[in-house]
């Protein structure tokens, strides 16, 4: 008999047999994890115990890439946090580091906030902060969006905007102490022209902190130009193109494409700014000395002075480190409130 004649087996076999495939399907789902709103999910070949994890960890490279950034992060952390953590055990010691340290806690902190410097050191600083953020912020802002629009001459305009950072920021700031001479100086020299002037600029407490604030700006405006300049490479230029079509002027441009799409760039330079303008140094030493009558003491240079001039490590550091415990601080409430604004 060929197979096509074979006979067929009865109804109430394959029955049976159905039965039996289906509850050993039934049986093999109940041992599968099943999710809260889905159908069983199966084994995951890389599940294991913790032995199986750490060895499979250990073959696909782990040791490597730990033993690999391990002698990066210990130097970083000796160049980077050991003197911070130095710095705050020094805080609480009296010390010139030339004797032995001695132990006076809180003395030192109690010595820095009953010096009526500190706080003329803080109002310089935070005068000084919000004229550099009301003068020197938009600057950048403006000549990047200037630069950027410009169809012609872009590249030497860069260069330009460029040029003051690299110039050695002690050798810009004598030369605008030249500049601010109130004899021979080229300001007076310029203004004399239109019947201007001669004005004190370093030489009056009413003009030197300006005068200062000016020096800064012009100093430091190229690598945020430059900033900007990389952050509007990235707008689309589609924007654009659909702005000109509806015949948008610049100003409407800048307004609702350019300003819009710098938001988080902006947010993260303002920060930044803030915090280089409360740690001022430089331009008040060279240009003032902190004078006239203290009006351009600042709360770096008076780290100098309890440092340097005093020999009073312990007061300097107790002083630095309530500086960086503000920064941390204003840096921190600052990001929280910004953080919806930078998306």
């Amino acid at each position: 008999m060929s197979r096509s004649q074979a006979p067929a087996a009865p109804a109430g076999n394959r029955t049976q047999k159905d039965r039996t495939r289906k509850q050993r399907s039934v049986d093999a789902s109940a041992d599968l994890p099943r999710t809260s709103d889905g159908p069983p999910r199966t084994a995951s070949p890389h599940r294991g115990g913790p032995a199986e994890r750490f060895v499979r960890w250990v073959r696909q490279g782990g040791v490597t890439t730990i033993l690999f950034g391990l002698p990066m992060v210990l130097c970083f952390a000796y160049f980077s946090w050991w003197p911070i953590v130095q710095s705050v055990q020094l805080s609480f010691q009296q010390t010139n580091l030339v004797d032995p340290a001695t132990w006076v806690g809180l003395d030192n902190f109690k010595h820095v906030l009953d010096d009526p410097l500190l706080w003329k050191a803080v109002q310089n600083t935070a005068l000084f902060a919000v004229l550099a953020l009301v003068i020197g912020f938009p600057v950048p802002l403006f000549l990047a969006v200037l630069i950027s629009e410009l169809r012609r001459g872009g590249t030497l305009f860069r260069i330009l905007a460029y040029l003051p950072v690299a110039i050695p920021p002690v050798v810009s700031v004598l030369l605008w102490k030249v500049f601010y001479d109130p004899d021979a100086g080229l300001f007076n020299q310029l203004l004399a022209h239109v019947g201007l002037g001669p004005y004190p600029w370093l030489q009056s407490t009413d003009t030197a902190m300006l005068s200062i604030v000016l020096e800064a700006t012009w100093a430091g405006f190229g690598s945020t130009v430059i900033i900007y300049l990389a952050a509007l490479g990235s707008v689309p230029t589609e924007l654009y193109e659909a702005a000109e079509i509806d015949a948008a002027g610049i100003w409407r441009r800048v307004w609702h494409i350019t300003l819009p799409s710098l938001r988080g760039v902006i947010l993260i330079m303002l920060l930044l700014q803030i915090i280089g303008t409360l740690q001022i140094f430089t331009e008040p030493f060279v240009m003032t000395d902190g004078g006239p009558e203290d009006s351009t003491l600042t709360i770096l240079m008076l780290i100098y002075n309890y440092a340097f001039q005093n020999g009073d490590f312990g007061a300097a550091t107790a002083l630095s480190v309530m500086l960086a415990l503000v920064l941390g601080v204003l840096s921190a409430i600052y990001l929280r409130a910004t953080r919806s604004w930078s998306n």
